[in-house]
């Protein structure tokens, strides 16, 4: 890592206006540190477009996908926020659609555990069923071979 450079691994989104103003600094202090000095005496200055690609141009190609990307993701959260419409009243009928929701889903899943549990009961029963017809069999089988004396 850069002399100078915090850490540029994204964080959580919670953390994304922190993180721009991280990014922002170390675009600044990069840009102090390896950016060769200016003349604002001549705004036009000629750009040699033979010469090899620097650190510098690098660090700003990335400091400006950082940028672009910790923006984007407050975007995100700012659009995730609640909006001025609504009110108490709209998030108490919101709230209280969604326990309904959640009452019925309650009793469906009661029902199917209590038909799991029916089905349970007659797997179970078949399998004794089962073991008791194969132990019959065999002593069945180990009498027959058996002589009596």
């Amino acid at each position: 890592m850069h002399e100078g450079v915090r850490s540029l691994s994204p964080g959580p989104r919670a953390l994304a206006s922190p993180q721009l103003a991280d990014q922002f600094c170390n675009a600044i202090g990069v840009l102090q540190q390896c950016g060769p000095p200016a003349s604002f005496s001549n705004i036009q200055t000629a750009i040699n477009k033979d010469q090899p690609a620097n650190p510098t141009e690098e660090y700003a190609q990335l400091f400006a996908a950082l940028i672009a990307r910790t923006a984007k993701d407050i975007d995100v959260l700012i659009d995730s926020l609640p909006s001025e419409e609504s009110t108490a009243a709209l998030q108490a009928a919101s709230l209280h659609r969604l326990e309904e929701e959640n009452h019925e889903a309650a009793a469906r899943l009661e029902e199917v555990v209590y038909r799991g549990d029916a089905l349970l009961e007659k797997i179970q029963s078949a399998l004794a069923d089962i073991a008791q017809s194969q132990l019959k069999t065999r002593s069945g089988s180990h009498s027959q071979a058996l002589p009596e004396p």
